[in-house]
């Protein structure tokens, strides 16, 4: 039994769903390194420049997304941990709706650029420009599942349906392959049929996504009732924040694409998207952290529970940030068989660009764990000077601020290794962030997090267990008594309490522990509030199991079964349950 400690069951459920973030993440990084790969080898050096022209249209939808998914996670995380069903119904429905009429939108900007020849603001070379606009075309084919298919694996994941993002992301990668063959080899449709096939996967992906929610088993609904379109209103106003970072992104690329076109020139350009193609399949490693984080510490707000939050940021520095260095470091000695990929001739100056690439990018991955999740920190609490700050300095003024110094003299190992300074930099921000709000260097998580004295409830006023098999059941009891007692709490409700609480916990040991064979724990959690209210929370990742349910199940006049539930249920003020991020919460009022 552990006091004082709920970061095991917290990192399990933050590794348990990181694989499935990450999957969806790879998709679009894997479609793009199928394009790169198709496109290199079977279309010709123009076309890769046309999709590095593309990038900053890709990185503008990618940040729109965040929007989307970042706004709808985090209200929907708030309104769970209030235990307020009915308005994530809401969130969903409206994030849904704004999402589809985005996407509408965008299609026909990017038609009218097309057609109009907006275009040349991107490149004023006429041959690569008509490649730009048969790629673009293929693309717009593709951008309402691309929206809609970053969305529903947020809404899939609270649904505990997770195997089916796995499978939608493994059937979008097949069919993204087999288009590729058929439009691009067979076909011979050039930029047009390179899009096409992406966006043919897209819609099989959004395809095996939305089955679900027409299956009539989902919690999330489209209910027919008017929309409230304020509610939108209120997704973009918290999720804009942590997409900033993306517009940002976006500028940049244009900034950095104007300055390798100056300094190097062409050939620059294509080793940049080369290894950009390769790079974000890693990429989606930290980018799946951050959506699996941020879910859990808008829960962690939604419930007030101060310790929880911080615990979600000691998973990703103290777990997430070593991880990131190993990859760093199989990046770095595969370089050369990545860059073989798509260049084959050492005396190629683009191959010597493209390696360098991959030896020195990686280099900042681990910094971007330290600044992405602080911003997604910052955007669920709302700290507003804090994310604009980091999305600012990450997004544009360090990484091209940097290279328009160092590009002239170092060429492309100049924008490389402005990528790394932007890192350090970042990090450095975050710890003076800290310094100059609370007046002194930060001494714990906590205080780097910069969380309020006032959120939550302070440790005195509370107690963490953590247990682990039935024999530390049996002693929680005393413990909360013995808490109560400490508190000026009257012994009844002190003995209710650990009475209460010992028979829901023993009763999670002894039927949840045995559906399967993986090791589990149940955190426990005692509360104190000003009125002398004691709430006990039992939270536990074992099979979805409520106990209203099961108690309504049984004949009530047959006292024999579920004896301990029903004496819960008689004698607490107020129970409610709830399976979020798949993981059983219970909380009793007494």
């Amino acid at each position: 039994m552990k006091k004082n400690t709920n970061t095991e069951l917290l990192s399990k459920t933050f590794f348990r769903l990181l694989p499935i973030q990450i999957l969806l993440a790879l998709v679009s990084a894997v479609n793009g390194a199928i394009s790169g790969i198709f496109g290199s080898n079977f279309v010709g050096p123009a076309v890769m420049s046309a999709i590095g022209l593309y990038g900053p249209i890709s990185m503008f939808l990618m940040a729109a997304s965040m929007v989307f998914v970042g706004g709808s996670q985090i209200l929907c995380g708030k309104y769970m941990g209030k235990n307020e069903p009915e308005k994530t119904q809401d969130v969903f429905k409206l994030s849904l709706l704004t999402v589809t009429g985005f996407s509408v939108v965008v299609c026909v900007i990017l038609l009218l650029s097309v057609f109009t020849s907006l275009t040349r603001v991107f490149t004023s070379d006429a041959v690569t420009r008509e490649t730009l606009n048969k790629y673009i075309l293929g693309q717009v084919i593709g951008i309402l599942p691309l929206m809609l298919g970053q969305l529903l694996p947020a809404y899939l994941s609270i649904e505990n349906q997770s195997g089916r993002t796995t499978i939608s992301g493994i059937v979008c990668i097949i069919v993204n392959v087999l288009a590729n063959l058929l439009f691009v080899v067979l076909l011979k449709m050039s930029a047009f049929g390179l899009a096409l096939a992406s966006s043919a996967g897209m819609w099989a992906l959004l395809c095996v996504q939305a089955a679900y929610f027409f299956s009539g088993k989902s919690f999330f609904k489209i209910k027919h009732k008017a929309a409230d379109w304020r509610g939108s209103l209120d997704i973009i106003k918290i999720g804009y924040p942590g997409a900033l970072s993306n517009v940002y992104q976006a500028v940049r690329a244009v900034i950095l694409n104007a300055i390798i076109l100056q300094f190097v020139g062409t050939v620059g350009l294509s080793s940049f998207a080369a290894s950009e193609s390769i790079l974000r399949l890693f990429w989606t490693i930290p980018y799946g952290m951050i959506v699996v984080s941020r879910m859990l510490m808008s829960i962690s707000i939604g419930e007030e529970d101060r310790k929880s939050l911080a615990d979600a940021m000691r998973v990703a520095m103290y777990k997430c940030v070593p991880l990131m260095c190993c990859v760093s470091v199989l990046i770095i000695l595969c370089a050369v068989p990545f860059t073989r990929m798509f260049y084959r001739d050492p005396a190629d100056p683009v191959y010597g660009m493209t390696v360098n690439a991959f030896r020195i990018v990686p280099l900042c991955m681990p910094l971007s764990i330290i600044c992405m999740h602080f911003a997604c920190y910052a955007q669920a609490s709302g700290k507003q000077f804090l994310i604009h700050l980091l999305s600012l300095l990450d997004g544009v003024v360090c990484a091209a601020g940097f290279s328009a110094l160092l590009v002239p003299a170092l060429k492309m190992d100049g924008v490389y290794i402005a990528y790394v300074l932007n890192g350090i930099v970042c990090a450095i921000a975050i710890v003076a962030y800290s310094w100059a709000v609370r007046k002194q260097f930060p001494r714990n998580m906590e205080e780097l997090m910069v969380i309020p004295d006032d959120f939550g409830v302070s440790e005195n006023e509370r107690i963490d267990i953590s247990v682990k098999n039935l024999d530390e059941v049996m002693i929680v009891s005393q413990q909360v008594i013995d808490f109560c007692d400490s508190h000026g709490i009257d012994g009844r409700t002190g003995y209710f309490a650990g009475l209460f609480l010992e028979e829901m916990a023993a009763n999670v040991v002894d039927h949840g522990f045995k559906k399967d064979k993986k090791s589990h724990t149940v955190d426990i959690r005692v509360i104190h509030k000003e009125d002398d209210e004691i709430i006990l929370r039992i939270k536990d990742d074992c099979i979805p199991f409520d106990p209203e349910e099961r108690l309504e199940i049984f004949d009530p006049n047959d006292k024999m079964k579920n004896e301990g539930i029903r004496m819960v249920y008689k004698g607490a003020k107020d129970i409610r349950y709830q399976n979020i991020l798949g993981l059983n919460v219970l909380t009793i009022c007494i």
